[in-house]
Parts: structure tokens; sequence; C-alpha cells
């Protein structure tokens, strides 16, 4: 998907990022768990964004299927970027670096923590 952002919205190389993306969470934590995630009651509008957004990206739209995906991508993994950002302040040298003070108020509440 970065590489068609890079190539100024190709949407052939977005539809291929979509597909991957799909298929890559299915792979990690299987179909049926894939398709209970999407299907969730508060999960919906960010998958109906999401299908949404790759829907027009295959009817040649991609500059606004790719922001629609955005939105959807936000709505259903909002919830893990605490978790990442606490992990990543727990590496060695991406640590230091996220946990100055001038960065610390773009931080999520939970991973503001002190290691």
């Amino acid at each position: 998907m970065l590489l068609g952002v890079m190539m100024f919205f190709d949407g052939g190389l977005l539809a291929i990022g979509n597909v991957l993306f799909l298929s890559g969470i299915g792979a990690i934590i299987g179909p049926k768990n894939t398709v209970v995630f999407f299907t969730r009651r508060e999960k919906l509008r960010g998958s109906a964004c999401l299908l949404g957004g790759i829907f027009l990206v295959l009817i040649k739209f991609p500059f606004f299927g790719f922001l629609l995906e955005v939105f959807g991508i936000l709505n259903l993994f909002g919830d893990f970027f605490p978790v990442v950002f606490g992990f990543l302040k727990r590496l060695p040298i991406i640590g230091p670096i996220l946990s100055q003070p001038f960065l610390s108020r773009f931080m999520p509440r939970e991973s503001r923590t002190r290691v």
C-alpha cells in the first residue's frame, strides 16, 4: 500500500496492498477470528469504511478509497495503538526518543508510563 501511495495513488498497487493486508490478518489470527473481529458490533463502522475504501480503489477512485480505508483502519485498530507505543517505548534506541517530554503530549495516555 505504501508503494501505491508513493506512486501517486496507483490503483493496481493499492489493490494488491489491500489483498495482502486482508490475507495477512487472516493468516495471523485465523479465518474464523478474522470474520469475528470484522463483524463485531462496535467494529462495524470501521469494517464498512475499510471495505468501502477497497471497493472505491477497485472502481478506479484510489485517492478517495485510500482516505476511506485509513479512516476504517483507525476505527478498527485504534485500540491497539497504546499497546504498540508501550512496546516501542521499551526498545533500546526508540524508547529514549519516545520518552522525551515534548513527544509525551502526542502519545496515547496508556503508553506514557516510564520504564
